[in-house]
């Protein structure tokens, strides 16, 4: 059963395979614009997100730098 799952998994999509060039109305056609909202919500959930990262680093460098202090004399 795991040589079966091993095999579809190692064998490429079809859809994947085929490599379309995009058309020339694709680049005339602009993406959809957000409205303004959501644009800023999702822009402070990642400057918290970030602050979060940061504070999760900074903890980990203060938490490993105490684990074993060097004492110099």
């Amino acid at each position: 059963m795991a040589s079966t799952s091993a095999a579809s998994m190692a064998l490429p999509l079809a859809g994947a395979t085929q490599n379309r060039m995009p058309s020339s109305e694709a680049f005339f056609k602009p993406l959809p614009v957000k409205p303004w909202r959501a644009m800023g919500g999702n822009f402070l959930l990642s400057i918290a997100a970030g602050g979060v990262v940061l504070v999760a680093i900074v903890g980990a460098v203060i938490g490993v730098s105490n684990f074993d202090p060097v004492k110099r004399t």
